[in-house]
């Protein structure tokens, strides 16, 4: 005969402990498997790292040595001197300055026509400028290039700058679906209080949404920093070089200086991580709190 401590609907106990053990088996194999994630992640950035403070010898060691001894710090200063990384730096600074702020004011101002404002066409010209996302960008290098030549923008960093400032698909799609959440009770009562819509976006539209710009404003900041293919195609001046471009000049037709490289591509990235790591939780919530409405 079945006592209730036999019955698992009048003890249930031995069910919740069974459920408590899978959960518990679950998110174990969950952190794992995200700590043998992020060690592939970090792999070749520490690979990187290491190897900016290792000798020529040290690199090519068989079996791969990943301590270095000794440390060679040398290289960093080696590589500073090599090449004009002080010119490069600043080059890489103000166009990434220059064309993050104009993005965020020229995707949003698109954005905000997509999402609030209502004329003929604007559905299907919102789709026809998301579909210019799937097109590749070396698709378009060499039209982009026979235009910057015959308006002698060749050689400059107009070049590189005045395309990628008025025209970026993902962050007017990032801006117009966030912009989508706000509610619409708050632009009617901005416009029964006689506000235009010039006044809309600059004083409602643009505060709200200041979670999604930041976001927006790092990715393009770590999109334009990286960018190689543009300078590499329009850049022909030394001193015009971004970092990524000069960091190329170390590889020779023969022997590439490797220690140097890794020196000089990981301060390249010491930039890209200080924003990161300062603004990480504006990206985690720009993303968060972007919808995926309309």
């Amino acid at each position: 005969m079945k006592t209730a401590a036999d019955n698992p609907v009048l003890n249930p106990g031995p069910v919740k402990q069974k459920k408590r053990g899978r959960i518990r088996i679950s998110q174990i194999l969950l952190h794992v498997t995200l700590v043998i994630g992020s060690i592939v992640m970090a792999g070749p950035f520490i690979w990187m790292a290491l190897s900016s403070l290792k000798s020529f010898e040290q690199i090519f060691a068989v079996p791969p040595v990943w301590i270095p001894d000794p440390f060679v710090w040398s290289n960093f200063t080696d590589s500073l001197q090599a090449m004009p990384f002080g010119r490069a730096y600043f080059n890489s600074f103000y166009i990434s300055t220059i064309v993050v702020v104009s993005q965020v004011l020229t995707c949003s101002m698109a954005a905000y026509a997509f999402a609030k404002l209502k004329f003929p066409g604007s559905k299907v010209l919102f789709i026809a400028f998301l579909a210019t996302m799937m097109v590749p960008m070396q698709v378009t290098l060499i039209p982009l290039y026979i235009i910057m030549d015959n308006i002698g923008w060749v050689n400059t960093h107009l070049s590189i700058i005045v395309p990628n400032a008025l025209f970026n698909a993902f962050g007017v799609f990032l801006l117009r679906q966030f912009m989508m959440g706000i509610p619409k009770e708050m632009e009617e009562a901005a416009v029964m209080d006689g506000a235009n819509p010039l006044y809309i976006y600059a004083k409602i539209m643009l505060p709200l949404i200041k979670p999604a710009l930041a976001a927006f404003a790092i990715f393009s900041f770590i999109g334009i920093w990286n960018n190689f293919i543009q300078p590499l195609v329009f850049l022909s001046d030394t001193t015009l070089f971004t970092v990524p471009l000069l960091l190329a000049t170390f590889k020779g037709l023969y022997v590439t200086n490797w220690p140097l490289m890794m020196a000089g591509a990981t301060i390249s990235v010491v930039p890209v991580l200080i924003v990161y790591f300062f603004a990480q939780r504006q990206i985690i919530e720009g993303i968060a709190l972007t919808g995926v409405k309309g």
